[in-house]
């Protein structure tokens, strides 16, 4: 009888060591002198504040930032695209901008990465997209795991889940309590779909409209894969930015990352119970990407409000004196911003601004 491997059982640890050789390089850009190293050791290592005099941070009340996340079955459309360097930017995205609602300073990143099996390729080409996330947040990609098994993911499935840690001052949160009536609501715009909602886009676009990853949309001057793929925006330097030029005066009073569950349910979780959120829907115009998922599925507009973030991926809460400053730093960082909307003294919720 022949004895029995590893690498009969699905799992290569030659080739596992192929791809880990792989790996480092991605890590190392990230890397920021807080990073001490520790290459081949078991936990990734993080001084939060620097021992350099000149970059010191001087905190005097840190409190930690802890957010995690995955990519949900976008991952589905790279993989139909055979594409896989840009998941882990939103993989990245997802998180440190959720950090970034706190006044969190991003600092360091790790990721979950499952495979059925073992592809050095496919491998790097997540941890590319991850590495690129991490720079675009100013945060280092601190370490990962990467589990193969056969038996629990179909061959050339995969899965990703990322987790970010920040730093924010305690007096400097960001919680919500201090929005008042007469702020300013801004709505950042998102670069589509962002990485919620797939499970509906790919029915519509695949399913129900037949659509081909290749099939080119006159609306949209791109692929319907294409389209679908694009990466989550980044919010992290625009924020962090925003927020250290008014350190002292504090004129940001809420920030809401929207996601899963739309405009009005994201903003209304960082809402005080007695204040309540009036958006003025024409306010922005919505991206072609929306309205051509919905003219293909014919979706109420009540559900893509619901499932999808509808153009506006951040809102920031704002003292009204510096709202249109805000908007223009929000310009100097080439994101385009419009005021969307007011606070008003009733019961906490988010409605439309009636005409």
């Amino acid at each position: 009888m022949a004895k029995s491997t590893y690498k009969d059982a699905g799992v290569d640890l030659d080739l596992y060591r192929q791809s880990m050789a792989r790996l480092p390089r991605l890590l190392h850009r990230t890397y920021t002198p807080r990073v001490l190293s520790a290459d081949g050791g078991f936990a990734g290592l993080f001084q939060l504040d620097f021992a350099n005099k000149l970059f010191a941070r001087n905190y005097e009340d840190p409190v930690l930032v802890a957010c995690t996340d995955g990519v949900g079955t976008k991952l589905k459309v790279a993989q139909v695209m055979d594409q896989h360097d840009t998941v882990g930017i939103d993989l990245v995205a997802m998180s440190v901008n959720d950090a970034i609602c706190c006044g969190a300073e991003p600092l360091f990143f790790l990721d979950y990465i499952a495979m059925s099996h073992d592809d050095p390729v496919r491998l790097e080409q997540l941890v590319e997209g991850i590495s690129e996330g991490c720079l675009q947040a100013d945060c280092s990609l601190l370490g990962g795991e990467t589990a193969i098994m056969p038996d629990l993911y179909s061959p050339g499935d995969y899965d990703l889940a990322g987790f970010c840690i920040g730093v924010a001052e305690k007096n400097g949160l960001l919680d919500g309590t201090s929005i008042s009536e007469g702020d300013h609501i801004l709505g950042l715009a998102s670069s589509g779909l962002h990485s919620n909602g797939y499970s509906l886009a790919r029915k519509v676009v695949f399913e129900k409209a037949g659509l081909q990853k290749e099939t080119y949309v006159e609306s949209l001057a791109q692929t319907a894969g294409e389209a679908l793929l694009e990466p989550t925006r980044i919010y992290v330097r625009a924020v962090r930015s925003i927020l250290s030029h008014y350190r002292v005066k504090h004129v940001v009073h809420g920030i809401a990352h929207i996601t899963g569950g739309g405009l009005f349910e994201n903003l209304e979780r960082i809402l005080p119970p007695d204040k309540h959120a009036k958006i003025n829907r024409a306010s922005w115009s919505v991206p072609p990407v929306f309205g051509w998922i919905q003219e293909l599925g014919e979706i109420d507009d009540a559900e893509m409000e619901r499932v999808f973030n509808m153009g506006v991926g951040l809102v920031f809460v704002v003292s009204p004196f510096y709202a249109e400053s805000i908007r223009q730093q929000l310009k100097d960082h080439k994101i385009d911003s419009w005021l969307i909307g007011e606070i008003v003294d009733q019961p906490r919720g988010v409605s439309w601004e009636k005409s």
